[in-house]
């Protein structure tokens, strides 16, 4: 009922930058929150992220003035601006929206995840 579909990670080296994006499309009547979360190996799944239909947004501590969420509504999209990045940032990260779908009432999806890798 509903997909998303993630791009942008990859390679990056310690300082460099990275754009995730992931477009929500489905049987989606409205979107209460979209956001990302990430998990590195032997960890825990954490927020990064997120950004509710009101425009307010949420970040983890670790990311605070070098990540930035921001939503394309009209295209049901999430974004993650990733500066100066870590070698800590690695990890593989999931898209998650909160939405009301016809037929199910309201109800998290993920996406697949992609790998970001920050290392020189």
């Amino acid at each position: 009922q509903v997909q998303l579909v993630e791009s942008g990670g990859g390679l990056v080296q310690p300082g460099g930058s990275l754009r995730l994006s992931c477009a929500a499309s489905g049987s989606i009547f409205s979107i209460r929150a979209m956001g990302w979360y990430r998990q590195a190996p032997g960890k825990q799944r954490e927020l990064v992220a997120v950004m509710t239909s009101s425009g307010r947004t949420n970040y983890a501590d670790s990311v605070k003035g070098r990540f930035t969420i921001s939503r394309d509504n009209a295209k049901n999209t999430v974004i993650l601006q990733m500066n100066s990045l870590k070698p800590e940032d690695t990890a593989v990260y999931y898209c998650k929206l909160d939405a009301v779908v016809f037929g199910t009432g309201g109800m998290d999806s993920w996406g697949k995840g992609t790998l970001v890798t920050v290392s020189s």
